[in-house]
């Protein structure tokens, strides 16, 4: 029988002693200009060097579609394969942020969990109980991260309306918490910036059951300390603290997987020490 998502990324969490996650978002302007990485095996090859290197420094891998999208029918193909070399205890979190309406979903939501078997993957609420509520009925077990409070610079705009009192994305916590309670085996999550930790903190206050997905480390420059700090839930399940770019790519010469690799371990170090300071 498969694992529901929150008790694969716990016993991942244990195992590995962390809660990172790297992000495989496989830029060919980034990558190495080594032959390897070249034509339509190249996003395959370094994806797949960067989890050989990493997958025992982490809880979870993202593979973000657009990256594997833009190749067409041969980046599909390298996801496939990138999926099938991550191990089988680790999460794997498919970054799509998908958000329409029921029947269209639940397609997405058979991409994900039905042909990929993937564990989780994140959605836009925007067009509200609609992106949510039918993949939990189709797909029970699943993780769900609802983007709340994005990194970006930008995210303001939207997600503050209307500026005074109670704002958008208080609102889209206070929905999740109640989706929560129709879940039955499924775990929904909230994505929500290190580079708010302001927010970050009156989040996890208002929500302190849901688990958190926390971009925004590494090239973006969040909070760690406030991401250890807030990111557990009550009961203890650790957030995704995700980075890519800085993982990714911390060489450009033929050593960029164990220069991954030493800045994986780094930043699980990292992570681990401000979870002791923040006790």
């Amino acid at each position: 029988m498969r694992l529901s998502y929150r008790d694969k990324l716990k016993k991942a969490q244990d195992a590995n002693n962390s809660w990172m996650c790297v992000g495989l978002d496989p830029d060919p302007t980034k990558m190495p200009d080594l032959p390897e990485l070249k034509g339509s095996n190249g996003l395959a090859a370094f994806c797949l060097a960067i989890v050989e290197a990493t997958h025992d420094a982490v809880c979870a891998f993202k593979p973000n579609l657009a990256f594997f999208l833009a190749h067409g029918s041969a980046g599909l193909a390298a996801l496939e394969a990138v999926l099938e070399s991550i191990p089988a205890h680790i999460p794997v979190l498919l970054d799509a942020k998908s958000g329409d309406i029921g029947n269209t979903q639940v397609r997405y939501g058979q991409a994900a969990f039905g042909t990929w078997r993937m564990d989780a993957m994140t959605v836009s609420p925007y067009v509200g109980q609609d992106a949510v509520l039918p993949l939990l009925k189709a797909y029970p077990g699943v993780g769900l991260y609802v983007l709340v409070r994005t990194s970006n610079p930008g995210a303001q705009r939207f997600q503050d309306h209307p500026g005074e009192g109670f704002k958008l994305y208080q609102n889209v916590v206070e929905a999740v918490r109640g989706w929560q309670l129709e879940a039955e085996q499924s775990t929904l999550g909230l994505v929500v910036g290190a580079t708010y930790p302001g927010e970050l903190e009156s989040i996890r206050e208002a929500a302190p059951e849901l688990p958190f997905l926390i971009p925004g480390i590494g090239v973006q420059g969040g909070d760690l300390t406030a991401a250890a700090r807030y990111g557990a839930t009550q009961d203890g399940l650790g957030p995704l603290i995700s980075a890519s770019r800085s993982i990714l790519f911390a060489s450009n010469g033929p050593d960029y997987a164990q220069a991954a690799r030493q800045a994986a371990l780094a930043m699980r170090d990292g992570i681990n020490a401000a979870r002791q300071e923040a006790g």
